[in-house]
């Protein structure tokens, strides 16, 4: 009996990931080409409460998620065509382990002002992960107390952070929570 392989497809096009997270620090899949681009019509926020990478059920981290309006800049990753499938099945693995995020194709701009329809993870505001609104001294607590198969929550943050910074982004609630976090220690 002959066994039926799938073949990646070479004629499949490029296609975009952006990243606003730590897929900006490790994305974990191959890509061809990795630009700053920006989003508009959402912003990154501090609102999903992680109950595994960053943190557990009983002790909860705090994540980034796109909320609706604003701009947000980040990493545009290009993606070899025939690594579509490869790299969407990772993805979703990794991004939608909860449901917590909406998957969707979004447009992106580079910093040339080139355009490019992107995949994209949204925050769900419906989700129980979600978190409408935050104290920042809570939020603070809960990124420097959790900790989850990725790691300590604070670490997310602090590579956050520092890897906007790399790619001259400035992110103000970014930059307050990570100087925070480096201030307690």
């Amino acid at each position: 009996m002959n066994e039926v392989v799938s073949v990646p497809n070479a004629d499949e096009p490029d296609f975009w990931v952006f990243a606003y997270g730590s897929l900006i620090w490790n994305p974990g899949f191959p890509y061809k080409s990795r630009e700053p681009a920006q989003l508009m019509g959402y912003h990154r926020r501090y609102c999903i409460l992680s109950m595994v990478y960053r943190g557990t059920p009983e002790r909860p981290g705090l994540v980034l998620g796109l909320e609706a309006g604003g701009r947000c800049e980040g990493v545009g990753y290009r993606v070899a065509g025939e690594l579509k499938t490869t790299t969407l099945d990772y993805l979703r693995a990794r991004e939608l382990i909860t449901s917590v995020y909406h998957e969707r194709i979004l447009r992106i701009e580079t910093r040339e002002g080139v355009g490019h329809d992107a995949l994209t993870y949204v925050a769900d505001p419906g989700h129980e992960q979600y978190v409408a609104a935050s104290d920042f001294d809570e939020m603070l607590e809960t990124i420097a107390s959790a900790s989850g198969e990725s790691g300590p929550n604070a670490e997310y943050a602090l590579n956050t952070s520092a890897n906007l910074a790399g790619l001259g982004i400035s992110d103000p609630l970014i930059e307050r929570v990570a100087e925070a976090l480096r201030r307690r220690g």
